[in-house]
């Protein structure tokens, strides 16, 4: 399974990472190329752990992993994107101690929250004849890759957006974490 398929998934599972670095990169001030790294390192390093950790599980855990990883998910992503919406209804993202307060915890949830899905896919991995060094390494550089570009883009994107950059990020997750909620409990 590599090639097409390994590529395909590694895109679909990085696209979560997108959409939140692009919110990330509109909400800060001025993100440089310095952020740009940490945040697609982030991304792709979780989103690599957590297809190896899920593929390490395999099979004999994978009901439980099915059965929560979409609640979690969510969760996170509603905390972090409800204070983001609280923050910009609040006015506190003019500031530049607002700006600043998105250190590497904040980072980290938003990474673990958008990469629980790989867990799950790496569970159905340890089922299929794949290398999951190859592969996993596949899907952390893809996920790198989409969060360094979506930060830049979303550079570009904040000036033109204002304070509501960080609205639309924080509806963002808040928008992620429902499709991965939905997506999960309806199929």
């Amino acid at each position: 399974m590599f090639g097409a398929t390994s590529l395909a998934l590694a895109v679909s599972l990085s696209m979560d990472s997108f959409a939140a670095a692009l919110g990330r990169g509109a909400v800060q001030k001025r993100p440089g190329v310095s952020e740009a790294l940490r945040v697609g390192f982030a991304f792709g390093a979780c989103q690599l752990s957590m297809a190896s950790i899920g593929w390490a599980v395999g099979s004999a855990f994978s009901g439980f992993v099915q059965a929560v990883d979409h609640w979690i998910a969510f969760g996170l992503l509603l905390l972090i994107g409800g204070s983001m919406i609280r923050n910009a209804l609040a006015g506190e993202g003019d500031d530049d101690a607002a700006a600043t307060r998105s250190g590497w915890l904040a980072l980290l949830t938003v990474a673990v929250a958008t990469s629980i899905d790989a867990s799950a896919v790496g569970v159905g991995l340890a089922m299929a004849d794949v290398d999951i060094a190859v592969t996993a390494s596949l899907i952390g550089a893809v996920t790198f890759l989409m969060g360094f570009g979506g930060v830049l883009l979303g550079r570009a994107a904040g000036p033109l957006l204002g304070r509501r950059a960080e609205l639309i990020g924080g509806l963002g997750l808040l928008a992620i974490g429902t499709k991965i909620l939905v997506e999960h409990t309806l199929l």
